[in-house]
């Protein structure tokens, strides 16, 4: 199992989630550029983590980032965790959610002020609760 809160079996998991939900969120996939839902969103409210409805993104810190995925310069404290990510050939952050460990996207440090971090997130992994 895990050190997250919500501890499920990967069966657990595949029985819960669509066959696109549980490749990006167990499997650490990524969805096409442009294609999700939230990356031209701008409702008003909270982004949760599409697994286990943890509160992890402030629509406030949403961003235009022109990468095709939703952007937000900071999370809900405490609720993503980063952890570092070589493969591919690349070195970059994973962000997942603390609670149940799902694959959200990466984090680059090229984003704008206040914190100058873009947190670049599959629409997939979210769900939204609105204002």
């Amino acid at each position: 199992m895990s050190d997250y809160k919500v501890k499920k079996s990967e069966n657990e998991w595949k029985e819960e989630l669509t066959d696109n939900e549980y490749r990006v969120l167990r499997q650490k996939g990524t969805e096409r550029a442009f294609t999700g839902e939230f990356y031209d969103h701008h409702e008003k409210g909270v982004y949760t983590c599409a697994a286990c409805h943890e509160k992890l993104f402030d629509s406030k810190t949403k961003f235009e980032s022109g990468s095709g995925w939703p952007s937000f310069y900071t999370t809900i404290q405490g609720n993503v965790k980063e952890i570092a990510d070589r493969s591919h050939g690349m070195v970059r952050t994973e962000v997942v959610c603390n609670n149940c460990g799902s694959h959200l996207g990466h984090v680059f440090n090229d984003g704008p002020k206040p914190t100058g971090m873009r947190y670049c997130i599959n629409s997939i992994s979210l769900d939204f609760e609105k204002e």
